[in-house]
């Protein structure tokens, strides 16, 4: 016996019988051919109990499963146990959401769904349904679109039972159409008579009428019940037999003809004609009429609900409830499992399936142990004995499970109760607003310069380049733009939601600049997201633009020396991730320190854009250190080594209109046939009159950033330019109205980084910079430093330091780093109150930042003109000094080793992209790790609950990957716990759930014990929860490797601590009866 909440799918023993009929035919009459294509993701177009039941099979074939929801179902548990799932019916009402096929069939095709499932009621007897996955080449599991309109039909079903002489009650021949005939039938066969509908079971539109007067109200309830349920309010009427017995005989059929029955069950106990207990066998049922209602069946078999655990499934459980402590002195069972099958291996597919549902938090749990020995060959074998665990040690490796879902709320609750994670650099707040995207066509973007550079590579690329009619435009929205107006700090959340929008608008643009420079480890340090990540997303959602990034030459994408072999290889690896075209420069135009660079770039196959960084002032007659002669000999070694195109990298925006005409062209004049490409920055205000007259000159290609991104110390203006040129030879081929939808989304998209918008301190641009020489983005940096160390009204005179700083160091090309280098110096200065003039006098005794000492020693290579004397020999005094290209001489880097030494530290899941991510920034990479392992990947957030959080009572949703969406809303803040914790309270998917967050303010003034730091070999920490029994080291002892340290005691066992290496123990933070969590330090011990 079984108790059940839910509804019955027919009326009669016929009508269930019917369904032999549906389940014996397939969709073998589709015009699609179906039947060899496996299925590998199912949907499931129905709800709650039904639905998991159908994931739950489908997950112990190993195939991967599809939910659909309503809008008031997005707390269903249905959604949660699929693997991905998709809303439905928006707008619509609850049930009408279900009966929504545009939308199920348009969610089934954009997910790659093979096959749906209609489970019962709703649309699992609409035989346009059936059709409509048939014309999407979608298999419908169940009959064939005709079977289904016969056998969902009842009154066609009805007829057909009646030719194949199956005694029916009496009824209409048809759908009654109005009352009147509902009136007739009853004048024939007299009350009680019942309405039932005519394309859909279940209870819903049945109405039983005992007399006259009750006819028209029982005919209008049914009719809108049946439409609301099935779509459609179509009724027939039959003879209603009082007190029956409702027996049903289940069926199973397939494609080929063959038919079985799995036998009858007794579905009496009813209320409202929906089903409430069913019992199989029915008792009591006459033999002889049994054999009659399975004439039709050929096996035994029988179907029944199940409850919540799925079919096999037991659960016992023990202490396992929410909020629940579990104590180290007993025994920690939270829930037993009990799973049954068939066989062996059928239990143990259960049985996976069931531990796969369970979702424990806040405790380890030993759930990844038991699937690797449920998957065990030897164990599903059954040749196994007590030695079976110590002789297959791989049980250990255990795969981390996500948590995904619980670590974001951990992020958030650690957010509200401690701030962002992020620095601000002032205090305004995110927008409240989200940008708008704008309207994107369907299919597929437009071909753009990509398409040439895939098929003809580099070398035909920039032929295709330099012969192109027009003026060529990069935009630097996606890396520039930001980093000189916004610290860098746009996050990849953001640039792919307008991602779409520019490869289907802008596709004719010479390149996206969105990689590179700061931005790589920004993105780890600030941002906490994968830069890589970045790359690869992006590449997806803009397949049609060329890429480029910002490459520092023999730096790589750091601030500091790399071996050659790392260089390569990140070139390499950026290449294999989509990245297409190379800016390669040297913040002081270091010649071989380019070479290496280009020669990375080229090697991996990229375009090589080598550039001349640009200072001082060619059309200026009296400085000529940095002459039009100077730039025309570095172009013939950059363009001699092999570049593809050649860059003018205008850091600073010095280039004026006149400086423009002569610099690029004399370079067009002596490389007629190289493509010329320019950057600059706006800080002056001459921003677009420059890049005209470079294009007037003979430039191809000119740097903007959209609009609202655009101006100060970011790029020239890409509609002005669009606008400017439109008519002429130059014409950019660009929309000015999609410049506009596209400014728009960043104009709204600003607001939500507020906090580090420039303009919260800086209001305009300044000609200035023609004087002190600032490139755009430091332009930036130094007036937020200025005004947060409270020199904001110093700013004037710092940018006048920069100037002298930078004639002290003999007058530098200024990009990254030695831009860094004259402002460290320049800031020095203003802090010491000191002028050029005694700096050089106490240049001996002045202990000056590092970054200069290390540039006088040579580390970042030589300056045009050689380091300023004597200035340099008094700071140096007897330092030692680099001798030719500073990277030179660096042993090449281990790859393997690098890789081995993260996997040991972080688990299996490294990339080649993590091992380079760690070779460039292995400090910044493993606080990176932390922090995901900690809170999990936190890039699916919008960028106003990353940075601000959440208020109490919002409510939003957010989508960990395509399919996975949870419901989330912030409920409340708890007091200060002892242990320096508050509580917060969030709803997930409509169920509650609560994080402790430390507060990391309140913690400063109490006391705790430490933890081990696991990067740090010495320390040594608790493996769990427990009370220390004995320690068996002192301090200053000599210990050896596997040595005991010391005896824990945990749940009524006792484990030996043991030394992970040989040394001297230099401090013991436990005595005998110490109470440790897991991962409490123990003692420390040196090598």
């Amino acid at each position: 016996m079984l108790l059940q909440v839910g509804g019955m799918r027919s009326a009669l023993g016929l009508l269930a019988v019917r369904r032999a009929c549906c389940l014996s035919r397939s969709n073998h009459t589709s015009p699609h051919t179906l039947e060899y294509k496996p299925i590998k993701k199912v949907m499931v177009a129905n709800r709650g109990e039904i639905a998991i039941r159908v994931f739950r099979a489908c997950t112990e074939l190993g195939i991967r499963t599809v939910a659909v929801y309503s809008e008031q179902d997005t707390g269903q548990m249905h959604r949660q146990k699929a693997d991905e799932a998709y809303l439905i019916g928006k707008g619509l009402p609850p049930v009408a959401a279900y009966l929504d096929i545009p939308d199920i069939i348009k969610v089934a095709k954009e997910n790659d769904v093979d096959a749906i499932h209609p489970g019962y009621g709703f649309l699992s007897e609409r035989s346009d349904f059936a059709q409509a996955c048939a014309d999407a080449g979608v298999r419908f599991i169940g009959p064939s679109p005709e079977v289904v309109r016969k056998m969902g039909d009842k009154v066609e079903a009805r007829a057909i039972a009646i030719r194949a002489g199956v005694p029916v009650v009496p009824g209409t021949d048809g759908p009654v159409t109005c009352l009147s005939e509902a009136q007739e039938f009853s004048n024939t066969y007299g009350f009680p008579i019942i309405f039932k509908a005519a394309f859909g079971g279940g209870g819903r539109g049945m109405r039983v009428v005992k007399e006259y007067e009750e006819l028209e109200e029982n005919y209008q309830r049914a009719y809108s019940e049946a439409l609301a349920a099935f779509g459609n309010g179509a009724l027939f009427v039959e003879k209603f037999v009082e007190r029956p017995r409702h027996i049903e005989v289940q069926i199973l059929g397939d494609k080929y003809g063959n038919v079985i029955h799995l036998y009858e069950r007794d579905c009496s106990i009813q209320r409202r004609h929906q089903k409430v207990v069913e019992m199989a066998p029915a008792v009591q049922l006459d033999p002889h009429l049994r054999d009659r209602l399975t004439a039709d069946s050929v096996n035994l078999a029988r179907q029944v609900f199940r409850t919540g655990e799925g079919m096999g499934i037991r659960l016992d459980s023990a202490s396992a409830f929410q909020g629940a402590v579990i104590s180290p002195h007993y025994d920690s069972l939270l829930v037993k499992v009990i799973a049954s099958g068939n066989d062996l291996p059928a239990a143990a597919a259960k049985m996976n399936r069931a531990l796969a549902e369970f979702r424990v938090r806040g405790v380890k749990t030993n759930i990844p142990f038991l699937q690797n020995v449920l998957s065990n060959d030897q164990f599903l074998y059954g040749t196994v004995d007590t030695q079976f665990i110590d002789e297959n040690q791989e049980l250990f490796n255990l795969k981390p499970v996500q948590n995904r879902a619980q670590k974001l709320l951990h992020y958030l609750g650690h957010v509200m109760v401690n701030g962002p994670t992020t620095p601000i650099p002032v205090k305004a707040k995110p927008s409240s607003i989200d940008p708008v995207i704008p309207p994107i066509p369907l299919g597929e973007p437009p071909v753009g310069f990509r398409e040439v550079l895939l098929r003809e590579g580099p070398e035909g690329f920039a032929k295709a380049v330099r012969a192109h009619k027009g003026l060529l435009l990069m935009d630097t929205t996606f890396r520039d733009a930001h980093q000189s107006l916004l610290a860098t700090r746009v996050r990849t959340h953001d640039l792919k939601q307008i991602a779409p929008f520019v490869a289907h608008n802008f596709s004719n643009l010479f390149s996206v600049e969105n990689w590179g420079g700061a931005t790589f480890d920004v993105a780890m340090r600030f941002l906490c997201e994968c830069p890589w990540k970045r790359l690869q997303e992006l590449r997806a959602l803009l397949p049609n633009v060329p890429f480029q990034m910002l490459l520092r030459g023999a730096n790589a994408v750091g601030y500091t020396n790399y071996p050659d072999n790392a260089v390569f290889k990140f070139c390499e690896v950026a290449k294999e991730n989509g990245m297409d075209i190379f800016r390669v420069f040297d913040s002081l135009n270091y010649l071989p320190n380019l070479m290496l660079g280009m020669e990375a770039a080229g090697a991996a196959g990229g375009v090589v854009e080598a550039s001349i960084s640009y200072t001082g002032d060619v059309s200026d007659p009296m400085r000529q250190k940095y002459s039009l002669e100077y730039y025309l000999k570095l172009a013939d070694e950059l363009v001699r080594a092999g570049t593809h195109i050649l860059n003018v990298k205008d850091m600073a925006g010095l280039l004026k209109p006149e400086s423009s005409r002569m610099l690029i062209g004399a370079l067009r004049d002596r490389f007629p046939d190289m493509p010329i490409h320019v950057h600059t920055h706006d800080t002056a205000g001459a921003g677009v009159a420059a890049m005209l007259a470079c294009a007037e000159a003979g430039a191809d290609i000119v740097d903007v950033a959209v609009d609202s991104m655009a101006g100060m110390t970011s790029q020239p203006s890409m509609g002005a330019i669009v606008a400017c040129t439109k008519g002429t030879k130059f014409n950019t081929g660009i929309s000015l109205e999609n410049v506009y939808d596209y400014s728009e989304y960043w104009e709204v998209a600003r607001g939500l980084y507020a906090p580090f918008d420039c303009t919260a301190t800086m209001k305009s641009g300044n000609a200035d910079v023609y004087e002190n020489e600032i490139p755009g983005g430091q332009y930036t940096n130094l007036h937020f430093q200025a005004h947060s160390m409270g020199l904001g009204h110093k700013f004037k005179e710092v940018k006048k330091s920069y100037a002298e700083a930078n004639k002290l160091l003999g007058d530098l090309i200024k990009v990254t780093p030695s831009s860094k280098i004259v402002g460290d110096l320049a800031q020095f200065m203003v802090q010491n109150s000191l002028t050029r003039a005694e700096v050089e006098e106490r240049a001996d005794e002045l202990s000056f930042p590092l970054s200069v000492v290390e540039f006088l020693q040579g580390h970042i290579g030589i300056p045009h003109g050689g380091f300023p004397e004597p200035f340099r020999s008094k700071v140096l005094k007897n330092m030692p000094r680099v001798e030719g290209r500073p990277g030179a001489s660096l042993p090449a880097m281990d790859f393997q080793a690098l890789e081995k030494q993260l996997r040991e530290t972080h688990g299996d899941e490294i990339t080649p992209e993590d091992v380079m991510s760690a070779a460039m920034y292995p400090k910044v990479f493993q606080e990176f790790k932390e922090f995901t392992h900690q809170f999990g990947p936190v890039d699916c957030l919008n960028t106003r609950l990353f940075l601000d959080g959440p208020k109490i009572a919002e409510e939003f949703e957010v989508e960990l990957e395509r399919g996975k969406t949870l419901h989330i809303k912030a409920l409340a803040l708890g007091d200060l716990n002892k242990a320096g914790q508050r509580e917060v309270f969030f709803e997930l998917n409509g169920a509650l759930r609560s994080v402790l967050v430390k507060d990391t303010v309140a913690m400063k003034e109490m006391h705790f014990h430490p933890k081990a730091l696991k990067d740090v070999r010495g320390q040594v920490g608790a493996p769990m929860p427990g009370k220390v029994v004995e320690v068996k080291v002192k301090q200053g002892q000599t210990v050896e490797k596997g040595q005991p340290l010391c005896v824990l005691s945990a749940m009524k066992m006792e484990t030996v601590v043991n030394s992970p290496l040989s040394g001297t123990v230099v401090k013991i933070y436990v005595n005998a009866d110490s109470s440790l969590e897991g991962d409490d330090l123990i003692l420390e011990i040196t090598e």
